[in-house]
């Protein structure tokens, strides 16, 4: 029992060092990945907006139906979720004309709102009580915002803010670098502090895939897109097998 709560299982991994290490590169892949489909194919930003959306869908209904959690299934959907919002930020940011600090407001306002009903619904928005269809919709649609979030944060400050694909992966890392200080130093809340670090890890896989595959003249390493790709969905697989998970427990109030 905890705070006369049964402990009841999740349906998404417990929040350890081997969540954030898998989380970080998923958001590489996201956005190797999502220009992969848009930029090294030619297809476009509405096209992939398409493609990784439909994938998503199809993805969480799987993921809601399930009974219990699944490693593969979940991280599969996270990665779907995390390439979707590579290619929604783009179509946003470069196709509808609002740019980076445009696009990052009103997604972080909408990412707002939805934490907030999801609070007002449930009393909480800890991680550990997805067990239910309703959490999981607010779930993975304020995970999906915060992907998208993360993705035009990263363009924003590479870019219009001028620190380069490498100075923004360090601005992001030092970011978590403070939030872990905080995590162990302070009694903040917990349920906060995922959240936030849960946003920042995105526009750090984003800056750190784009300083892989962009070119030399932008600030990149001019990598392939297809094979940097390759290389971190195996270091996920890797990771999945190798460093065994299991599902939250312990539902926690903000």
């Amino acid at each position: 029992m905890s705070d006369g709560q049964d402990l009841v299982p999740s349906k998404v991994p417990e929040v350890t060092l081997t969540f954030w290490i898998v989380k970080i590169a998923a958001t590489t892949l996201g956005e190797t990945g999502g220009d992969s489909v848009t930029m090294t194919l030619g297809w476009g930003y509405l096209t992939g907006t398409a493609i990784f959306l439909s994938l998503l869908a199809a993805l969480v209904v799987a993921q809601t139906t399930a009974k219990r959690f699944h490693p593969f299934l979940y991280w599969a959907t996270i990665i779907a979720s995390t390439t979707a919002g590579t290619t929604m930020a783009d179509f946003a940011d470069r196709s509808l004309g609002i740019g980076y600090s445009g696009g990052s407001s009103l997604l972080f306002l909408c990412l707002l709102a939805v934490l907030g009903l999801w609070y007002r619904s449930q009393g909480t928005i800890s991680v550990n009580t997805v067990s239910t269809p309703k959490v999981e919709a607010f779930y993975w649609l304020a995970i999906t915002l915060s992907q998208t979030l993360g993705t035009a944060l990263g363009d924003w400050l590479a870019d219009t803010g001028g620190v380069g694909y490498a100075g923004g992966a360090l601005v992001f890392a030092a970011g978590l670098a403070l939030l872990g200080v905080a995590y162990y130093r302070t009694g903040i809340s917990r349920v906060l502090l995922f959240w936030a670090a849960f946003i920042l890890t995105r526009p750090l896989g984003a800056t750190v895939g784009d300083f892989l595959d962009k070119p030399h003249k932008h600030g990149g390493l001019a990598l392939s897109r297809p094979a940097a790709s390759a290389v971190i969905a195996a270091v996920i697989l890797a990771c999945i097998v190798i460093l065994p998970q299991r599902a939250g427990v312990h539902p926690g109030k903000v």
